[in-house]
């Protein structure tokens, strides 16, 4: 590197130097997401067998490429590559499958670039999560065994494992849970009636189910459905009676009551 050093501080030379340097590739560590501030990550001096009086005599610092905040440091007197603010991989990377972050070593008098790495491992510290606390369904009891009702999937902001693996849906009489991948490659859950309703003896239902996700420990998220069951024309009018009998004098004047009957029908 000395050869570098020598370079003038022109622009058309330190886009050289910067070519240079780049070629000479960069340092990539890998670190849990969350950890606590001060947790050392690797040790820089080390790594790129620099002496610890260059460090702290060339005022080393490190910048992360794209922010101004400061989620790294380094300790003049170890070369400790350090935790300095708060390592959320969901803020930082969403659900990409890999958090790469890139950061710069900067040295100072001459001005000197190492190009660093990171990449933050998830961990599960999210739990799932369903666009509501209660979910309505309106299910017509003449519905047949076997019917689908789709429901929405929770969401869990970890990837991976520790993201949504499996749904458990509370035994119940009249419905079984399955999950379902669409052509995409997706996964959905579906309610699968099971066992067919009826109205007249059950107007509602409660079904509890619990997202769970694969991390370690588990993480869940629950969700209630409610079922209102709507009727169906399943049932006839039923006279009160089955046979209905009365006696009438013979000379009986006209509109003169003779019986009174009675049905009642289950349905609404």
């Amino acid at each position: 590197m000395a050869h570098m050093m020598r370079f003038a501080e022109t622009c058309g030379l330190v886009f050289v130097f910067f070519v240079l340097h780049c070629a000479h590739g960069e340092l990539t560590y890998t670190v849990q997401e969350e950890l606590k501030h001060g947790s050392v990550i690797g040790n820089v001096a080390k790594d790129l067998g620099m002496d610890l009086g260059r460090l702290s005599a060339r005022k080393a610092r490190v910048e992360m490429e794209g922010s101004d905040k400061e989620y790294f440091g380094i300790n003049l007197r170890s070369g400790n590559l350090i935790v300095a603010g708060r390592i959320d991989r969901e803020e930082l990377c969403g659900e990409k499958p890999t958090c790469l972050l890139k950061f710069d070593l900067i040295l100072e008098n001459p001005l000197e670039l190492q190009r660093l790495s990171l990449q933050v491992q998830d961990i599960n510290d999210n739990s799932p999560i369903f666009q509501k606390d209660v979910m309505k369904l309106e299910i017509r009891e003449s519905a047949y065994k076997g019917t689908r009702y789709r429901v929405i999937a929770a969401h869990d902001a970890d990837i991976g494992q520790n993201s949504v693996q499996s749904y458990i849906l509370k035994q119940n009489a009249n419905f079984v849970f399955n999950i379902q991948t669409s052509s995409s490659g997706s996964k959905y859950g579906e309610l699968v009636l099971d066992k067919e309703l009826d109205r007249e003896s059950q107007q509602e239902l409660s079904l509890l189910l619990t997202a769970v996700d694969g991390g370690s420990p588990q993480r869940s998220g629950t969700v209630l459905i409610h079922v209102t069951v709507l009727d169906a024309n399943d049932n006839v009018p039923v006279f009160t009676e089955s046979v209905y009998s009365a006696r009438l004098p013979e000379n009986a004047p006209i509109k003169t009551k003779v019986v009174t009957v009675s049905a009642t029908d289950a349905d609404e």
